[in-house]
């Protein structure tokens, strides 16, 4: 791993000894610089990383969805990160009881590891706790994905909005995976979605800090956009060409391939397909920086990113 992150920010290597075990969640919208500012801490704190950013989880996504690249996958230990395949189905509570798992044997041997990615319900879970919702009848599920498929994102829409209003006004309305989810829990319970999420959550046993990195709308969209230009570059659309076989999955129904697919069924040019993924990921930062008011007392940090001002941060906790 070596000095080079820290010698390049200048951090000055110090020891912290935690009370309890401790996570750090560095979050921000796409494109701000979560993954450097995480591997800057990761290296600080000599520590490992798990990510919780949903689309990295599958390892057939990788240029479209900024996977670390395996420099930075080599300098620091990641977890949870293209562990699963397209074919897989995994929910927040999956992944809420494969990391607990993971971290009742990590902790025994450490007192702190970064958690990494955009404010979602897989980051909350894990850090606040998911109720233990019922297993979904096959016949539930096979019906609302036979629907979807035939009819489109709209039925789901539609479906949300008229039974539960409250949480289709918070939820991303084109993520098809969280409509669904929620579509498929009001069936089996006959209860609405957003009075399920309101029941007694589980307890932690380790101790959380939100670490949420902020920048000017007019960075963020040019990080954005500058992004978006990079991925075409490094082949993002060989990558979905090479998917189209999934393509009906919700899953695909995601930022970077669902216009590219647009664009292989001849609805639009390439440079309208790439047009729509900078708008389509524009609108996401939106979204993520909405949901990011969940977390509690989070640290705001602007660019700069200063790395000493959250190790003293961190000090202070450790006293």
């Amino acid at each position: 791993m070596g000095p080079s992150i820290a010698m390049h920010v200048g951090i000055v290597l110090r020891m912290f000894e935690f009370k309890k075990p401790t996570i750090f969640f560095v979050t921000g919208p796409t494109a701000i610089g979560k993954t450097s500012f995480s591997l800057q801490l990761a290296q600080a704190l000599k520590t490992q990383i798990i990510s919780c950013d949903s689309r990295q989880f599958y390892k057939e996504m990788t240029i479209g969805t900024a996977v670390p690249t395996k420099k930075q996958l080599n300098e620091i230990p990641h977890h949870f990160i293209q562990h699963k395949s397209i074919r897989d189905t995994y929910t927040p509570g999956d992944y809420q009881k494969e990391v607990l798992e993971f971290l009742e044997d990590y902790f025994q041997s450490h007192h702190v590891v970064i958690l990494v990615g955009g404010p979602s319900l897989y980051a909350y879970g894990l850090l606040y706790g998911l109720h233990p919702f019922p297993k979904i009848s096959p016949h539930i599920r096979f019906q609302l994905r036979h629907n979807y498929e035939q009819k489109g994102i709209q039925f789901l829409q539609h479906e949300l909005r008229k039974k539960d209003l409250a949480y289709f006004q918070t939820v991303d309305q084109n993520n098809p995976r969280r409509l669904l989810r929620a579509l498929e829990l009001m069936e089996q319970t006959g209860c609405q979605y957003s009075q399920l999420i309101k029941k007694d959550k589980p307890s932690r046993t380790f101790e959380s800090y939100v670490i949420q990195l902020e920048m000017s709308k007019t960075n963020l969209y040019h990080n954005i956009n500058q992004r978006v230009n990079k991925m075409m570059q490094k082949g993002l659309l060989d990558e979905v060409k090479s998917l189209r076989t999934y393509q009906k999955k919700p899953l695909l129904n995601t930022i970077g391939y669902k216009e590219l697919f647009g664009y292989f069924d001849g609805y639009m040019t390439l440079n309208g397909a790439i047009s729509e993924i900078k708008k389509n990921s524009r609108r996401f930062a939106k979204r993520q920086i909405t949901f990011s008011k969940k977390f509690i007392n989070p640290w705001i940090i602007h660019p700069p990113y200063h790395l000493n001002d959250v190790l003293n941060q961190i000090q202070k906790i450790c006293i």
